[in-house]
């Protein structure tokens, strides 16, 4: 999809947008819980989790979601979340019986395939990683053409 209605590099763009979109319902829930700790550390424990489990939760969440949004080892980031997603899933809402548990159930598995497709997919040419490698590229290039590698300073 290099030029469909005249626009290059659509799959860019809609990976841009794609991580963006997964990426939100992280960084907002992360934000939400990291500004009402108390109250998400009690309704967790309600749940049975451990307080324990609040900081590495919201941790994931902010540092996974950031690195999903700019595109910055968002193979990895999109792996953890995927999986936090599953866990998630069967661990918090398994109470089929209720409608809402159910389709928080069947959102949190949609979000954890999107999350894998782009773990497999990567996070295009329009990311942090695009750009890291495009420079290692251009600077090896420059080192094989015999161009001379530039000083490093020294203070």
């Amino acid at each position: 999809m290099d030029s469909v209605l005249g626009i290059k590099n659509l799959d860019n763009a809609v990976l841009l947008g794609s991580r963006l979109l997964l990426a939100w319902i992280f960084l907002h829930e992360g934000l939400s819980l990291a500004t009402n700790f108390d109250a998400a550390s009690a309704g967790m424990a309600k749940m049975g989790v451990p307080a324990a489990a609040l900081i590495p939760t919201i941790a994931v969440q902010l540092v996974a979601g950031l690195a999903i949004a700019v595109g910055w080892n968002a193979r990895s980031a999109a792996a953890a979340l995927g999986l936090f997603c599953l866990a998630t899933a069967f661990l918090f809402h398994n109470n089929f019986a209720n409608r809402n548990e159910l389709l928080h159930f069947e959102k949190d598995l949609a979000i954890a395939g999107g999350m894998f497709v782009l773990m497999l997919r990567g996070a295009g040419g329009l990311s942090v990683d695009a750009y890291v490698r495009q420079n290692a590229r251009h600077e090896s290039s420059r080192l094989t053409n015999g161009e001379i590698a530039p000083k490093r300073q020294t203070s």
